[in-house]
């Protein structure tokens, strides 16, 4: 008798290789049925932002061609999970649902509904570690609690065994007799009405496949030079892959064994303690899921962030009057993605110089960034805030000058993305303000015109922070 078809709810694991839960299905012999489930509302506050459903339409475009190179197809439905599962099991006779797991918040609040319920129905209900390297739940401290610094994590993280990639799939997935009926992808409205994204077909390649080559390239022309040239925003000397691996269309356990294999140098080291800051942010999340909204020191509920939309309107446009922190916001804005070095810069520059609320900032990454992931996204930001686990002491205000000096100092980086000063000689570029006139002058810069004067003193701003975290730190 043949088996019953068995359902594989993809969601944020957009690929065909290292996929348990596809595996899983596989292992039954019966045929799969590919879905994806549309249902904005389930994600809670924190559903997707505008870059990230750019991204979300390229890699499920991607996905369904995958799929149907394997002789099969993505069926796409809309609508709350539970009820769309219910009315496929109904139209497929499934007796199996299975995923891979999420852990934010609402996602495990929906999942573990939807697992009952199935369960419930009768239905056989499983879901797998998919997303990481080791569970959040199968971490934990000497004394059985989460970790909240990091170095401490990651020693006890790095000697677990990581898993080996599932099985890769068929070169034929097996398909039902008949396939249930898909709505369009277009009516999920996930692309932008205004072309805003014109740039970013330039700068990515979603997809399992971009993933592939995205790695490929990383091993062969950058891993080796990872730990001196990671914070250097002018070369190419990251990876790359936070939006891939946020959208699942690689896994980091696909990441670990290639970097692996290729070489055990000093840079391969510092890369993968990269990827381990990605599973610190998830142990965080998972353990204290109110940390999107609030700070983890509870004592920074009383922090007095300013109030000023002037300046957090020229934050977000890069319109700061810093050539670095200008520099990255537009980057941003552009191709939807920052720099990991700038990304602290602008941070820091946001939370410490304009004393301009941590959360605005992580709710404009969320909208803005194509690798908007709300456990780094969170972790980082409540980093630079001071405000979380592990995190930059507030004594330590980012200087955007010396940081451009020192990680950009050729001007290269500024140029390309502040072209008002692209004529800029390399020994101003980073404060143009101190310039000559006449070497204004002949770059075409005119302060307050072309390019804007700097929105706060350095040293006034950083002072300001200084006494008000100084203040918060004796209980004033």
């Amino acid at each position: 008798m043949a088996s019953a078809p068995v359902i594989v709810w993809f969601r944020q694991d957009l690929r065909l290789r290292d996929q348990p839960a596809l595996a899983h299905a596989l292992a039954t012999g019966g045929p799969v049925v590919p879905v994806h489930l549309w249902s904005p509302e389930e994600e809670g506050e924190w559903t997707h932002g505008a870059a990230s459903r750019w991204w979300l339409h390229q890699s499920l475009a991607g996905f369904d061609a995958a799929l149907r190179g394997h002789g099969s197809r993505l069926v796409l439905r809309a609508g709350p999970a539970l009820a769309s599962l219910r009315r496929l099991i109904r139209e497929t006779g499934a007796k199996t649902v299975v995923w891979n797991r999420r852990y934010e918040p609402a996602s495990i609040a929906r999942d573990t509904a939807v697992k009952q319920a199935l369960l419930d129905d009768g239905i056989d209900a499983r879901s797998f570690n998919g997303a990481l390297l080791h569970a959040p739940n199968a971490v934990a401290n000497q004394s059985g609690r989460p970790f909240q610094v990091f170095t401490p994590f990651w020693k006890h993280v790095s000697a677990l065994r990581v898993r080996e990639e599932a099985p890769a799939p068929p070169p034929s997935l097996p398909a039902p007799a008949r396939w249930p009926a898909s709505e369009p992808l277009e009516s999920f409205h996930l692309k932008p009405s205004i072309p805003w994204d014109h740039a970013f077909y330039e700068h990515w390649q979603p997809g399992e496949v971009g993933a592939t080559a995205a790695l490929a390239r990383f091993i062969r022309e950058a891993v080796d030079g990872y730990a001196r040239e990671r914070d250097r925003p002018d070369l190419r000397g990251t990876s790359r892959l936070s939006p891939h691996l946020h959208f699942g269309e690689i896994s980091p356990v696909q990441i670990f064994h290639a970097v692996q294999r290729a070489t055990r140098g000093h840079g391969a080291e510092v890369f993968l303690k990269e990827v381990g800051w990605r599973e610190f942010a998830h142990h965080l999340l998972f353990h204290f899921p109110h940390t999107t909204t609030e700070p983890l020191r509870p004592e920074f509920g009383r922090f007095p962030w300013a109030d000023d939309a002037t300046r957090l309107r020229a934050w977000q446009r890069g319109r700061t009057g810093y050539p670095i922190v200008d520099a990255g916001m537009r980057e941003l804005w552009t191709t939807g993605w920052m720099h990991n070095r700038v990304r602290m810069i602008v941070a820091s520059f946001l939370v410490k110089h304009l004393r301009l609320p941590w959360l605005e900032g992580a709710r404009w990454f969320w909208d803005t960034l194509v690798d908007a992931d709300l456990a780094s996204n969170t972790l980082g930001w409540q980093w630079s805030a001071g405000c979380g686990a592990d995190a930059a002491p507030y004594f330590r205000v980012f200087n955007p000058i010396l940081q451009g000096v020192k990680f950009d100092p050729h001007g290269a980086y500024v140029r390309t993305h502040v072209p008002e000063l692209a004529r800029m000689p390399a020994e101003h570029i980073h404060a143009p303000w101190e310039a000559p006139p006449a070497v204004l002058a002949a770059a075409g810069v005119r302060l307050g015109e072309t390019y804007p004067k700097p929105c706060v003193d350095h040293k006034a701003a950083r002072d300001a922070a200084l006494a008000a975290f100084a203040e918060l730190k004796k209980g004033g």
